[in-house]
This record gives C-alpha cells, structure tokens and sequence, in this order.
C-alpha cells in the first residue's frame, strides 16, 4: 500500500498559468508547480523569453515535458487589455494564475512626476494584474480550489525616500486583491510581498555593485543573514494556491526585513 499524498497532491494536475514565468520568482513558481504534478503555461512579453524557458524547463523536468508550454502576451502595450485577452483566448480553463510579471522600476522624484509617466509607472505592475483578474476569472474553474496570486514588494509596507509613485501602485495591490476577493469568490485571490530576491532583475547593474548591494541587505536588511532566494520565495505562491481557505490575504517573504528599523 502507498503512503496518502492529500497534501503534496494538492497541485497535481491543475492548470496553472504563470504570467512572468520566464524568469526569476516566476520561473521558481513554474518549477515547482511542475514538480507538484501540475501542467505550468508560461507567459512573457517576447517569443524568444518564452521558447528559452520551456527548453529550460523541459531539460530539468524531462517526465512532465508535455505539461510545459507558452505563450506571448505584451503587458506594456498601449493594447494590453487585447492582448491579455488573447492570452486568454489560448490557454483554455485554468486552476490557477500567478502573477509575477514586472518592468523596469520607475524611480521618479514626485516633482518630476507628471500624468504620463505616472500612467507608465503602472501599467505592467497595477494596471495590468487587475485586467488579468478581469478576464482571467472567465477561465478559472468556479470554487475555492481556484486562485488568482498577484505580486507587490516590501515597499508597500515600509516606505522608502523618493519612491511615491512606485510605492502607490505597491500599496494598492493591497486593496485591489481584498476587493478582487470579493468580487470574485468563492474563487481567492491573494498577494505575495518579497523583500530583495537576488534574481535577474539585477543584472543591469555590474556585479561589483550588486555584491555591495547584497552584502549590505544580508548584513544590516534582514534578520536571516540572507538575501530572498527565487526558491525559497516561490514556496509563498505554492502556498497561495494551496491554500483553498486563503484569500484576501498578503504573504510576506522578506528576511526578517520588516522588523528592522529604517
């Protein structure tokens, strides 16, 4: 007689859809979804991003290579709601979406803000997720077994000098999920919170400058001693979807950060 599997089951041949899965935490998310049994579709702005990653995929996970797949979906676009609409359009009923995708931070002082460069400041981080939980939920499978995960970050919960605009947009993810959850039950929706997750998103800068980076956040920016690894943060997403009694809830994953001081 086999052991029971009720919980390490739980994902086994959902359907999850991962929009930013190409790389960094959504990559981690596709991972482990795939070793949950569950069939991962990947999505990202560029053919090639996504044709990368299901290779990538399938050579680590050769049993569940028919499980992997993608496709293209520009959330930068002036014509976002089409294309998101057309994601949709392909991957069929879901189980589960994940919502990891980002662009290049906006840092821009308050008083050089102006109405458009606000606009873009949150078109792939605020915008864009709400419209993916418009016509997502179409496709998600009706009940609490299906979820809608979106990502913020540590910002919208500890301020930070020069970060107003981003810092909006963070902080109204928190209010976006808990109302996404109501309008939208008996499916949940939640929201995970990294800290600093050494990822790609760092590789604009030189390695000198983000070792310093790091140094400093594991030395003085956590109670851990450590920077987030994609790994170790993907766990907050498998728990979101898990979860079928979570919802309207944000997940902290930080080191420790938020118990420091400025």
């Amino acid at each position: 007689m086999s052991d029971t599997t009720k919980y390490t089951s739980k994902l086994s041949g959902a359907k999850i859809l991962v929009i930013g899965g190409t790389s960094g935490i959504g990559f981690a998310v596709a991972e482990a979804s795939l070793e949950c049994g569950a069939h991962v579709i990947i999505s990202s702005s560029q053919e090639s991003r996504v044709e990368t990653c299901i290779e990538r995929l399938s050579t680590a996970y050769p049993s569940p290579k028919g499980r992997v797949s993608g496709h293209i979906c520009d959330l930068s676009s002036p014509n976002m709601e089409e294309d998101i609409k057309s994601l949709f359009s392909k991957t069929g009923q879901l189980d589960h979406i994940v919502f990891t995708a980002g662009d290049k931070l906006e840092i821009i002082p308050i008083h050089e803000a102006n109405l458009e460069n606000i606009q873009q400041a949150g078109m792939v981080r605020f915008f864009a997720p709400l419209l993916v939980a418009k016509h997502g939920s179409q496709k998600l499978s009706p009940g609490p077994a299906s979820s809608i995960t979106l990502t913020t970050g540590a910002v919208s919960q500890r301020p930070n000098k020069g970060w107003s605009i981003m810092a909006s947009y963070a902080t109204g993810l928190h209010g976006m999920i808990r109302n996404l959850a109501l309008d939208l039950a008996p499916m949940r929706v939640n929201l995970v919170s990294p800290g600093a997750v050494a990822t790609e998103f760092w590789n604009a800068m030189s390695q000198e400058q983000f070792q310093q980076i790091r140094e400093k956040t594991e030395s003085e920016g956590t109670t851990t001693g450590k920077m987030g690894q994609p790994s170790d943060v993907a766990e907050a997403y498998l728990y979101s979807m898990k979860d079928w009694n979570c919802t309207g809830t944000v997940i902290n994953t930080n080191g420790g950060s938020l118990l420091l001081g400025p």
